[in-house]
């Protein structure tokens, strides 16, 4: 029977235990390019199976929030090595999360003051992190977009292409495509934000199209076993809606099957909130949606995020619900979690006035259990 602390071979990527740290956005890297605080802050979390970075711009007009990291510029993939290394001489494993933020923008961010960009010209009921002239951050609601051109979704594909290769030289061990919480990929997937008439547009396979050639993109590139790729059936973030997940998910785990990926990672009900959250008029089956990925002959590891404590995450382990379990706050303000939940030691609480934003505190002052004692 296996545990949360035992090894695993995902993919390409064999790691020490089955703890994952989620990744989680912390504005702490200005003109998008890691530094080495950021640097620090991920090597005093090596101790986890795998880490995940925060979401990282493929380009400028993939980026959503101020001082969020890119791997557009060779500053940035000069930041990023030196996680990269910090990380590996812990003997940590480190993915990048791939992000086009697509709607979730501000014109400010954009590339000269344009528009951000989606699937439709439909604003988004959600806020995104902007520095204000006093040098403070604050939330601001998104801009409203302009519809993509057909002709420019190859150029993006191409800018996840580039962006994944850049991310392999930089040292990560994979990467991570972010197709969840109502950015880019998300977006087109689901009929909320997504109407479309074209190829891309309407009908389940069409509107999942554009995830697909991100996928084959990325796999060619630098090969299917150092990719994973995130999902959110259910959740609201970013005003995300579908009337049908299920059926939604379904044929997207069902196609993925056909990549010899290294894990799929799925977020449980809303992210951050309940773990019981539902969209459409049925409650989702996650159980369902794994089988349907097995039926298919999806052989990657399955990874759970949302909500987990020590037990639950144990029990999902324990019983082959899950191969892996990413938690998210808990990592915030417990470098050495993977020890505290070794020992059922108790916790640090996470300063959610530090999450967004500012400088070591509440980002990399968090002490280990070694330090209190």
């Amino acid at each position: 029977m296996a545990t949360l602390f035992d090894p695993i071979t995902i993919g390409d990527i064999t790691l020490k235990n089955r703890i994952v740290m989620a990744p989680l956005t912390r504005n702490r890297s200005p003109k998008a390019v890691p530094n080495t605080l950021n640097a620090t802050y991920y090597e005093q979390r090596a101790s986890a199976g795998l880490l995940i970075t925060e979401a990282t711009a493929i380009t400028q007009q993939g980026q959503g929030y101020a001082d969020v990291p890119g791997l557009y510029t060779s500053e940035a993939l000069e930041g990023w090595r030196k996680v990269t290394d910090a990380v590996h001489a812990r003997g940590g494993r480190i993915v990048v999360q791939m992000w086009h933020v697509g709607r979730i923008s501000h014109d400010s961010l954009q590339p000269d003051g344009g528009k951000p960009v989606a699937p439709s010209a439909i604003r988004a009921k959600s806020k995104t992190y902007l520095i204000n002239p006093d040098g403070t951050g604050s939330f601001a609601e998104t801009s409203e977009p302009r519809a993509l051109d057909i002709s420019e979704l190859d150029g993006i594909v191409e800018d996840y292409r580039k962006a994944a290769r850049a991310a392999i030289d930089a040292g990560f061990d994979g990467v991570e495509i972010h197709a969840a919480n109502g950015y880019l990929i998300d977006q087109f997937l689901r009929s909320g934000s997504n109407q479309r008439t074209d190829a891309y547009g309407g009908s389940i396979e069409n509107r999942a199209r554009f995830l697909f050639q991100v996928v084959d993109a990325i796999t060619s590139e630098i090969g299917a076993g150092r990719v994973g790729i995130r999902l959110s059936p259910v959740t609201p973030a970013n005003d995300a809606f579908d009337p049908e997940p299920q059926a939604l998910f379904s044929y997207v785990v069902k196609n993925l099957a056909r990549y010899p990926l290294a894990y799929l990672h799925i977020i449980e009900g809303a992210t951050g909130g309940p773990r019981d959250h539902q969209q459409g008029e049925r409650p989702f089956d996650y159980h369902a949606l794994r089988a349907v990925y097995a039926a298919a002959g999806g052989k990657a590891a399955w990874m759970t995020n949302n909500g987990y404590d020590r037990d639950l995450a144990a029990k999902t382990v324990e019983s082959r619900e899950a191969d892996l379990v990413a938690f998210g706050k808990p990592f915030i303000a417990n470098p050495d979690l993977v020890e505290r939940l070794q020992e059922n030691a108790p916790l640090n609480a996470p300063d959610q006035a530090t999450f967004y934003g500012g400088g070591a505190k509440g980002y990399t002052d968090y002490p280990s259990l070694e330090q209190v004692a």
